[in-house]
């Protein structure tokens, strides 16, 4: 990753960083402010189960338990109540649930957003496929209302989605940037009900929503935080900690 790749990416991310940084950040803040160590961390992603996720999932996230995989495409917790649920009786009594979740999309080195160059291939292809084959038919009018079928329910459930912010995506200067920003917001409601339905025993809920944003294959990949909130579950107070977060990823 060079400095001009990070830059391209903050043409449209202005707070983005490596998601190596990010982590580095994340786990810095989380031991600083809640003196928690990663082994006492359970973690949990909302990822696009997208195979470029898994080629540029950052490596020090393994230091965390798990990762216990709740997204299915586009990152939406298709995993549910009962995926939560799971999840949170796996957690270290003394320790912390981590929720990480996100829409993923593609930035190239020129720029180009909705795209990368993958490993072996010639041309550009699609990032996030489904996010871009979901809006292609909300431009060309072919999404019905109500219409998810066992057959293709995910993929349903996105068109469904972007179909209730129709105007808002069609009139949008990028379309997939806003379709990406309605899918965030999506899921952001979604984890919001699924954490609000879940009792863990544990001391903390924290939760991270965020853009990540896959490069071309020799450009790794990055992430731009939208929110980094901390519930303590002992009073049920929250706060963020998005400033301490960033002034961390600011020193390194």
């Amino acid at each position: 990753m060079s400095v001009q790749h990070l830059q391209t990416v903050k043409n449209w991310y202005a707070n983005a960083n490596t998601t190596a940084d990010t982590v580095n950040g994340l786990l810095d803040v989380i031991e600083y402010k809640l003196g928690l160590k990663p082994n006492q961390l359970m973690h949990a992603d909302s990822m696009c189960c997208d195979d470029v996720n898994a080629i540029q999932y950052p490596p020090r996230a393994y230091e965390m338990l798990g990762p216990f995989h709740m997204g299915g495409l586009n990152g939406f917790p298709f995993a549910g109540v009962t995926g939560m649920n799971a999840f949170a009786h796996h957690v270290p009594e003394d320790g912390a649930v981590v929720v990480f979740y996100a829409p993923h999309i593609g930035i190239t080195k020129d720029g180009t957003i909705g795209e990368i160059h993958r490993i072996g291939q010639s041309e550009n292809s699609a990032c996030c496929g489904a996010a871009k084959g979901a809006l292609s038919k909300l431009l060309n009018n072919q999404i019905a209302a109500g219409n998810v079928t066992d057959l293709d329910y995910q993929m349903n459930t996105i068109e469904q989605i972007f179909l209730k912010q129709a105007d808002r995506i069609k009139t949008a200067s990028s379309q997939i940037f806003e379709a990406t920003e309605v899918m965030y917001e999506a899921i952001n409601e979604r984890m919001e009900i699924l954490v609000s339905k879940t009792n863990y025993p544990c001391k903390y809920v924290i939760l991270i929503g965020a853009i990540f944003i896959n490069g071309d294959k020799d450009m790794g990949s990055f992430c731009s935080y939208k929110r980094f909130d901390c519930i303590n579950l002992a009073t049920n107070g929250r706060i963020s900690l998005m400033n301490d977060f960033y002034n961390i990823v600011a020193k390194s």
